[in-house]
């Protein structure tokens, strides 16, 4: 366990006196090794209060560049870092707000190629990835490799949180065995969200990890937290596994990563074959057949 340094005793000191944390509590917090996945709108708040609280080193996959729609939500970069990669801004923050956190940084796409190697070697996910093919990317490399996954998603107003760990509950795909349509849940851009809602979600992230790592209180293995933020209002959901679930269940039949864009449908080809219209082209037809029908 590392020792720590008299400038850490100061800075952590809040912590120290926590009965349930104190010096060998932070100790472990030190040694800890977490991967956040995504440095957007949850990674930020999550990475920055595991910097604060002093977890050793954490680690973040993303590919992104900071653009300035991201500023209203993603706390972890500023306007001076609109235009420069996310992991670059969020590399600078964390060592700002800690200097005693290492940063290690992938700056690419999470895959089914790349996602066991990175997540291999460290100790706890936190998933703040936006999309369903991500999702079940990582929950399946997590159940494979025994790693907890501190899932969050956010849309609009609402959120949730939870964390899967094949090894005492039930795993993602226990909760949605299978992935929505494509393009029925918009995504942030399309749909929006409440800037401030990743930070009460992203920060319950960052509380499960610490907890994780301490072994204190009740993590929310098993249980879905959902976020109503119009009527601040907190819901549990009580989640049990699934014998016949493909990645964690009894006899599963996934064993390794697949494709999970084709699992999501996405990138499949249109099912009918014809001809396409503009809207501006549509509307030039109208305006010249007043009683055109569209069907």
């Amino acid at each position: 366990m590392p020792k720590l340094s008299h400038e850490e005793i100061l800075r952590y000191s809040r912590h120290l006196i926590l009965p349930d944390v104190g010096v060998e509590g932070q100790k472990k917090l030190k040694a800890a090794r977490v991967l956040l996945v995504g440095a957007g709108g949850l990674g930020s708040p999550a990475a920055l209060y595991l910097a604060a609280a002093g977890v050793g080193t954490l680690g973040i996959v993303d590919f992104d560049v900071v653009d300035k729609t991201n500023l209203q939500r993603q706390v972890l970069h500023g306007t001076s870092s609109v235009g420069r990669p996310k992991l670059e801004s969020a590399s600078e923050r964390i060592h700002d707000l800690n200097p005693n956190v290492r940063v290690e940084t992938f700056e690419t796409r999470l895959t089914s190629q790349n996602a066991l190697d990175i997540i291999r070697d460290f100790d706890i996910v936190a998933d703040g990835t936006d999309n369903f093919p991500t999702r079940y990317l990582v929950n399946d490399a997590c159940v494979l490799l025994g790693k907890p996954n501190v899932y969050g998603s956010i849309f609009r107003f609402e959120g949730q949180a939870s964390v899967f760990y094949a090894k005492q509950g039930p795993c993602y795909r226990c909760l949605y065995s299978e992935p929505p349509p494509p393009g029925l849940v918009p995504s942030c851009a399309e749909g929006g969200v409440l800037g401030v809602l990743p930070g009460i979600i992203g920060s319950i992230q960052a509380m499960e990890t610490i907890k994780l790592i301490l072994g204190v209180g009740e993590p929310l293995i098993g249980r879905l937290v959902l976020f109503d933020a119009l009527k601040l209002q907190f819901r549990e959901l009580k989640l049990s596994k699934d014998p016949d679930c493909p990645v964690c269940g009894t006899h599963p039949t996934i064993t390794g990563l697949i494709d999970y864009e084709a699992f999501c449908g996405i990138g499949a080809e249109p099912s009918y074959d014809g001809a396409e219209i503009t809207a501006q082209d549509l509307k030039a037809e109208w305006d010249r057949s007043p009683d055109l029908l569209v069907i």
